[in-house]
């Protein structure tokens, strides 16, 4: 029975469930969503709310002090790994978009985090290169452009210690990546993404079915 498919589409009644029975957004963090909701379409570049408590959860489970976040947009990924950090910890948001996250800074400063948070604009790549391993970064989180998940991974497994955790957002790329007729350049990216981090023998890896597809990458 292992191969038998347990998991189904969720409508959004299901997922309205699914976020009443698990750890809510509080007031700030929702009117964060609702904020980002207002910028239209594009705000589905947010993640969903139980993905980001389930970052929380994550990140206080590692015990973690030191983060990566790459790619931040409105600050609610942000938020939900700041939250999980110890009053000392630390994250580092990669992102070039001053007019994005600029929309979440008000909100780090309401919910007390955002002197942990250590946002740097420019191109993310460059920020990943100038930082040392001898940091000893606990987690990390990747949400940026697509084509570019391949080269922050491996910059990421050279900052994160042994035994800590790499997360990949929107890895099924709602469905597509295993429709033939889509090949864009965004989606052949993640394709390519998901063999390499299967195959690559540094780190232990699980697909798992959150919002548009989590990978967990645990660097060995």
């Amino acid at each position: 029975m292992s191969d038998v498919v347990k998991a189904f589409n969720i409508s959004p009644e299901i997922h309205a469930y699914l976020i009443e029975h698990g750890s809510r957004p509080d007031a700030i963090g929702q009117e964060l969503i609702d904020t980002t909701r207002e910028l239209g379409g594009i705000s589905m570049m947010q993640i969903a709310p139980e993905q980001g408590a389930f970052m929380t959860l994550l990140t206080r489970l590692l015990g973690a002090r030191r983060a990566i976040e790459v790619g931040t947009f409105t600050g609610y990924s942000a938020l939900c790994v700041a939250r999980g950090l110890p009053d000392d910890g630390e994250l580092v948001c990669c992102d070039v978009s001053e007019e994005w996250t600029n929309i979440g800074k008000p909100y780090w400063e309401r919910a007390g985090v955002a002197d942990k948070i250590d946002l740097r604009i420019g191109p993310a790549i460059d920020t990943l290169r100038s930082l040392s391993e001898d940091d000893g970064y606990d987690i990390a989180f990747i949400d940026a452009d697509k084509t570019g998940y391949r080269e922050y991974a491996e910059e990421l497994i050279r900052l994160v210690h042994p035994g800590g955790l790499i997360l990949v957002d929107n890895v099924l790329w709602m469905g597509t990546v295993i429709d033939p007729d889509v090949n864009d350049e965004q989606v052949e990216a993640i394709r390519a993404f998901n063999d390499w981090a299967t195959a690559d023998e540094r780190v232990e890896d699980v697909m798992l079915a959150i919002s548009d597809g989590l990978t967990l990458l645990r660097v060995r």
